[in-house]
């Protein structure tokens, strides 16, 4: 199984659309994860049209998208399980990734997936993947835009990011 993973696109209902590198890829891919800040409904449609779609609420996400996705959740796929969170609470002083790992202590998972830092990232810690697939529109400080890939296959996941430096 091939996943599609994103967070933090903070795209308006007013923007032109999501980069062309990370449609082409999603084309390919059997389901696309959004880890929260979609900022605008619409996001999902654009997403849907390429793969089917499954999602959290991130901390700019209004009612609409809170109530249609909650704000965690763990999935089982391909019978890993994957849970998703958005990365912003609960507060740890630890940063985005010990908040979703404390998001989900205690739980049984394959891996969690977390955005918010818009920091791509990508560990393993006590036998669990933490991935966070940066930000495909707003890269803040990193050097450039960024969304992840996963393949599940055998009982394994492994993941990657994809790299790129225009958002068009």
């Amino acid at each position: 199984m091939k996943i599609g993973v994103v967070s933090d696109t903070h795209l308006s209902s007013r923007a032109k659309g999501l980069p062309s590198v990370l449609m082409k890829e999603f084309r390919q891919v059997d389901i696309i994860l959004h880890l929260g800040d979609w900022v605008s409904p619409e996001i999902y449609d654009m997403l849907a049209e390429l793969a089917p779609v499954e999602g959290i609420a991130g901390n700019n996400d209004g009612y609409e998208i809170i109530e249609r996705f909650g704000e965690s959740k763990i999935l089982t796929l391909e019978g890993m399980r994957i849970g998703m969170i958005h990365g912003h609470a609960p507060y740890s002083r630890k940063g985005t990734d010990g908040n979703a790992l404390l998001a989900f202590e205690g739980q049984d998972v394959d891996c969690i997936l977390f955005g918010h830092s818009h920091q791509p990232l990508m560990r393993r810690e006590n036998g669990i993947l933490l991935f966070n697939p940066g930000s495909p529109t707003d890269k803040r400080r990193e050097k450039q835009y960024s969304f992840g890939l996963m393949d599940i296959e055998d009982g394994k996941i492994t993941a990657r990011h994809v790299f790129y430096d225009s958002r068009e």
